[in-house]
């Protein structure tokens, strides 16, 4: 039997995550960018990066200069808030409908309405998900949109604007699926939900005209975990069940993800994570208390619904794509924010964001792919990737046969 670690380190790696939507509550500016342009979470993980955040406002001074009222080029703090008051402002006389930086692309309000909306896959509210019919006359293939938000927060309203009308365009179906938070039940519910959401929308494909040989995953963060626990999981399907949704196969062609943390494993954490905070930093530091409880222990514990320390690490090890990937597992495209030489941010409140989200976790987990010869794609500032995007990653692999 493996000697267990100590407390405040083996339940690090989760907590880190499920604590991430709060890195950004004591930011006033990110806090208001995100409620207000949901887009310039470029990268769907819940949280607003520095770099996210300068792109807003190079783009609000491009399109009105005068925001930027001592011409000095950049947009200062009192300059940040007066445009977004004047945002709110906008955005409350139109009802939503308007558009929340000055002209700015607008927000999911516009997007093209579901051909079939808040589809019941499971008992729970939240087990509910929205799909886009391709219009082909053969079967299309379908790609699952998996939200991020540290499984406590975020919806399938967050899937992109331009991602949705790309994949449609090029003739692949869309679905957007929610799943239940970790206060509500204990990991791996998300990943369990989204297995049976999948399941469904198989079910359903003579009815919707879908390829149930062509299914990818993609998603951010918590939903990039889910994307590879079911891309890299042998097939979860019950072949003796008598509810015939149970034995739709759970295998995909392809899975890409965004800010993805490939492993919940400590050692990970510490050696390689650990290793990108500053001299008397330790990742144990960014720890923060999961729902009310705030022992490190029990907090790890009830994340997983576990009655032991052992248990809820293997568990947790069970869900991770560096312990899940073999030889016979599809392609991935996997991209960051950042480059591997990025410099840690100079602001304390965006450290977490960063780390749990680093391009680290996806170099790590192409090596391994690499090791085994399995295709994967590894996308950031800098790199050369093989593919431009998340929507050219899946027209490739799902449309090309």
């Amino acid at each position: 039997m493996k000697k267990l670690l100590p407390l405040s380190s083996a339940c690090l790696a989760i907590v880190l995550l499920t604590g991430a939507t709060t890195i950004n509550a004591n930011d006033k500016f990110a806090e208001k960018i995100l409620e207000l342009f949901p887009q310039a979470d470029t990268n769907g993980d819940g949280t607003l990066s520095s770099e996210e955040e300068e792109a807003v406002s190079r783009m609000a001074m491009k399109r009105n200069p005068r925001a930027d009222a001592d011409g000095d080029g950049v947009l200062s703090d009192p300059e940040k808030m007066k445009l977004l008051r004047q945002a709110a402002a906008r955005a409350k006389r139109n009802a939503g409908n308007g558009n929340p930086l000055p002209n700015a692309p607008t927000t999911a309000n516009t997007k093209k309405a579901p051909s079939f909306a808040n589809v019941k896959y499971g008992p729970h509210e939240r087990n509910v998900f929205d799909i886009w019919l391709a219009d082909t006359t053969s079967p299309a293939p379908l790609a699952i949109y998996i939200h991020g938000g540290g499984f406590k927060a975020g919806s399938k309203e967050k899937l992109p604007e331009n991602e949705l009308a790309q994949l449609l365009k090029s003739g692949i179906s869309v679905a957007a699926i929610n799943y239940r938070y970790v206060t509500t039940a204990p990991l791996p519910t998300p990943h369990n939900d989204a297995k049976l959401a999948l399941q469904f929308i198989r079910s359903k494909a003579e009815e919707w005209n879908i390829d149930k040989d062509r299914v990818a995953a993609f998603g951010g963060s918590a939903g990039a975990q889910i994307s590879m626990w079911l891309a890299f999981s042998d097939d979860m399907a019950n072949p003796n069940s008598n509810n015939p949704i149970e034995r739709e196969s759970t295998r995909l062609t392809c899975v890409a993800t965004k800010g993805g943390q490939t492993t919940n494993v400590l050692d990970f954490w510490r050696n390689r994570i650990g290793q990108l905070l500053g001299d008397g930093q330790t990742i144990e530091s960014l720890s923060r208390p999961v729902g009310k409880e705030r022992d490190p222990e029990k907090a790890f514990m009830a994340t997983w619904g576990a009655k032991t320390l052992e248990e809820a690490s293997e568990n947790a090890k069970r869900c991770s794509a560096l312990t899940l990937v073999s030889a016979d597992d599809p392609p991935i495209f996997m991209s960051y924010g950042m480059s591997p030489s990025a410099k840690i941010p100079n602001d304390p409140k965006k450290v977490r964001g960063w780390i749990i989200h680093h391009v680290l976790f996806g170099i790590a987990l192409k090596e391994k792919m690499d090791a085994i010869k399995v295709e994967s794609h590894l996308s950031y500032p800098g790199a050369d990737s093989e593919h431009d995007s998340t929507v050219d990653f899946l027209r490739v692999k799902l449309l090309e046969k």
